[in-house]
């Protein structure tokens, strides 16, 4: 197991969509162990395959949820069932979101509340389980990632300008640009120690 370089929005493999996954192997799971090692040094609750620039589908996640559903896994091949998205101007505190790809910056962003998830775990296995909450929204930020979004993508016109002249300043939205967790300094503020 190592971790992984994160890549940072701006790259192809972030903005297009994946490859599903055909092969479970050895390979797949190496790639897995690999993610979850580098998820955990980033303190992240999500890392997609595109984070760590493999364009194929499939993320792992880190969340304690109470929707019968483990607490950390990997999904393969995801396919996402939502509820509503509420039309309603999202709250800067409790929707804020953020992510790896986009190291440091969190807006608000409004997700459905429920999702039905379907999908494989390492070895190809049928998985399939409600999510709730903030879980549900951890579901939808990395199905994005397979689909080539970030979440920066889909914040109202507002939020999606502010993100844009933070982007812009940070000197990211072109390729090769990355981040190495356990190395840089956490973007996000977390310690190891936590």
């Amino acid at each position: 197991m190592s971790v992984r370089p994160i890549v940072i929005t701006g790259d192809p493999v972030l903005h297009s969509p994946t490859r599903p996954v055909t092969d479970f192997d050895d390979e797949l799971r190496g790639l897995i162990a690999d993610m979850y090692e580098t998820m955990d040094a980033a303190h992240g609750v999500g890392l997609a395959a595109t984070q760590v620039g493999v364009p194929l589908r499939l993320f792992t996640f880190v969340h304690e949820n109470d929707d019968d559903a483990p607490n950390r896994g990997v999904l393969v091949n995801p396919r996402l069932t939502l509820g509503k998205i509420s039309e309603v101007e999202p709250d800067k505190e409790d929707e804020a979101e953020g992510c790896l790809s986009v190291p440091g910056l969190a807006y608000p962003l409004k997700r459905a509340d429920w999702a039905k998830v379907s999908a494989q775990d390492e070895f190809g296995r049928p998985i399939e389980f409600e999510a709730t909450g903030w879980f549900a929204r951890v579901m939808q930020h990395e199905t994005d990632h397979l689909d080539g979004k970030l979440y920066v993508d889909r914040l109202n016109a507002r939020w999606a300008k502010k993100a844009r002249k933070a982007i812009k300043k940070e000197g990211w939205g072109k390729p090769d640009l990355t981040w190495m967790p356990g190395v840089d300094e956490d973007p996000f503020g977390h310690s190891d120690e936590e």
